[in-house]
C-alpha cells in the first residue's frame, strides 16, 4: 500500500470536508442575512403586517439632548403619504400640485434620489398632496394617486407595466372631497383597493397584468378613506372594509367582511357610523376586531364567528372615550394605544384595555394631533402632528411614560404614517422627509 498516497488522500478529504463545512456555513450566513434583510423591509402602508408594528430589536431607550441622529433630509411636496422600503431603497408617492403624481426612489443610506416616475393627474382637492403609501412586491411597486390612478412599475426598468383608474373606470363621478386615499394591498396574485363607487365597492386586479379579477357590489353608505385590510376569521382570510355614513342618513355606514378570492360579502356590522372613516380595524384575536374613527364616532369592539357556512357578528362594547382620527391604534400586551385628538376633541394619546376601560389620556400635553406612530421593541415612536415633535414612549397602562423627545419636523399637519427599517425611522411633514437613526 502507498502510505504516502493514502495520507495525501486523507489530507485532501479532510481539507475538502473543512472547505465544504466553511462553504455551508457561509451559505447559511448569506441566507440568514438575506432573510433578515427581507424580513426587515417595510413594504407597504403600516409595515409588513399592516398594523404599524415592527419586529426590530436593539433600539435606543434614550436620545441625546439634541435628539437622535438625522441621517438625511429630502424635500417633498405637500402631502400625507408614507414611505415604503425594500432592499435599501425608499419609495414615496409625491405630487406636483394640480398636475402630476410622482413616484420617487431614494437610497436608504444616503437619501440620494435614484429615479422618478411621473404621470399626468390634473386636479385640485382640499388639503392638497399625496395620500398613499406604495406597496412593494418583489420587483414591482404599486401606487394609487389622489385621483384614482393605479400604477404598477417595474423596479428594475423604472417603467410602468400597467395603469388603471379605480375611480374613473367604475363611473366614479366627482372624487371625494378629501381625494382618493387608497393604500394598495397585495394578496397572493392580486392587488386590492377600494373603488367605493356605485358600480364597485372593492376591486381586485391581477398584480402582473392589471386584469380585473373581481369587483364587489357597492358598499353601503358613502365613499370614505379606509384602505382594505386582511384579517383572520376562523382560520380564513377576510378583507375588511369600512364605509362612511352621511349627515342626512347617519345609519348608512357599515363594517364589512369580504372574500378576498371572489369579492363576495361574507358579513356586515351595520351598527357603526363615522362620517369620515380613515383607519381600518385593529385585529385582536379570536375573531375580535376593534373599530375606531374621528368626528365623534368613538370606538367599538366586535367578534366575528363562523357557524357552518354563515357568520355572526357580536358587538362586545362601544365607547365614546376612545376615537382616533387618522391612524389605527397599536396593540401591546392587552392594551390599545392611539392618538385620539380629533377636530372636536383634544384627548391626546390614549391607552385603553380590551374591555373598553380608558387607563389614561395625555389631553393637550402633548396633544398628538393626528400624527403617525408605530410600535417596535417595546417602544412607541410617535409624532405630534401639530408640533412636529418626535416622541419615544414606553407603552405602559399605568401612565404616559415619555423617554425622550425632539423637535424634528415642521408645525403643520405631520399626519403621515411612519416607517422603520434597519434602525432607521422615516418621518415627514408638508415639506420634507427625514431619516432618523434610532438604534
Amino acid at each position: 500500500m502507498d502510505i504516502q498516497h493514502t495520507k495525501s488522500k486523507q489530507h485532501y478529504f479532510l481539507t475538502e470536508t473543512k472547505e465544504m463545512k466553511k462553504n455551508s456555513i457561509l451559505i447559511v450566513m448569506v441566507l440568514f442575512i438575506a432573510t433578515c434583510s427581507y424580513a426587515a423591509d417595510w413594504p407597504q402602508y403600516l409595515g409588513p403586517n399592516r398594523n404599524a408594528t415592527s419586529s426590530e430589536k436593539g433600539l435606543l431607550r434614550s436620545w441625546p439632548e439634541a435628539g437622535p441622529n438625522v441621517l438625511w433630509t429630502v424635500s417633498l411636496g405637500p402631502g400625507y403619504g408614507g414611505a415604503a422600503v425594500s432592499e435599501g431603497k425608499v419609495y414615496v408617492l409625491d405630487r406636483i400640485r394640480g398636475q402630476q403624481d410622482v413616484l420617487r426612489c431614494f437610497d436608504l443610506e444616503t437619501g440620494n434620489e435614484q429615479w422618478t416616475y411621473a404621470y399626468d393627474a390634473p386636479g385640485q382637492v382640499s388639503h392638497p398632496g399625496s395620500r398613499s403609501t406604495p406597496a412593494i412586491d418583489g420587483h414591482y411597486i404599486y401606487t394609487c394617486g389622489s385621483f384614482g390612478h393605479l400604477s404598477c412599475c417595474d423596479l428594475q426598468t423604472y417603467k410602468p407595466l400597467w395603469n388603471k383608474n379605480i375611480w374613473e373606470d367604475f363611473d366614479g363621478g366627482r372624487p371625494p372631497r378629501w381625494a382618493i386615499s387608497q393604500n394598495p394591498l397585495i394578496y397572493g396574485d392580486l392587488v386590492i383597493l377600494a373603488s367605493q363607487t356605485e358600480k364597485a365597492g372593492v376591486v381586485a386586479y391581477d398584480k402582473h397584468t392589471g386584469q380585473l379579477k373581481w369587483a364587489s357590489a357597492a358598499l353601503p353608505g358613502l365613499a370614505g378613506y379606509v384602505s382594505p385590510k386582511v384579517v383572520n376569521i376562523a382560520d380564513e382570510d377576510h378583507i375588511v372594509m369600512i364605509s362612511a355614513c352621511s349627515r342626512n342618513d347617519p345609519t348608512c355606514g357599515a363594517v364589512l367582511g369580504i372574500n378576498p378570492e371572489t369579492g363576495k360579502r361574507l358579513w356586515t356590522y351595520p351598527n357603526w357610523q363615522c362620517r369620515i372613516p380613515i383607519p381600518n380595524v385593529t385585529e385582536i384575536s379570536d375573531g375580535r376586531l376593534f373599530i375606531t374613527g374621528g368626528y365623534e364616532a368613538g370606538s367599538a369592539m366586535i367578534k366575528v364567528d363562523k357557524n357552518g357556512d354563515a357568520y355572526t357578528v357580536t358587538e362586545l362594547f362601544k365607547t365614546d372615550d376612545f376615537g382616533t382620527h387618522c391612524h389605527p391604534p397599536v396593540l401591546h400586551e392587552g392594551h390599545l394605544y392611539a392618538h385620539c385628538t380629533t377636530n372636536s376633541r383634544r384627548d391626546g394619546m390614549v391607552c385603553m384595555d380590551l374591555e373598553g376601560k380608558v387607563k389614561w389620556k395625555t389631553g393637550r400635553s402633548p396633544v398628538f394631533d393626528k400624527g403617525g406612530f408605530l410600535l417596535a421593541d417595546g417602544l412607541i415612536f410617535s409624532v405630534d402632528g401639530r408640533e412636529g415633535i418626535l416622541y419615544l414612549i414606553e407603552p405602559n397602562p399605568s401612565g404616559f411614560k415619555p423617554l425622550a423627545s425632539a423637535k424634528l419636523l415642521g408645525s403643520n399637519e405631520c399626519w403621515a404614517p411612519l416607517a422603520l427599517i434597519d434602525g432607521k425611522l422615516l418621518i415627514r411633514d408638508q415639506n420634507q422627509m427625514k431619516c432618523v437613526m434610532v438604534r
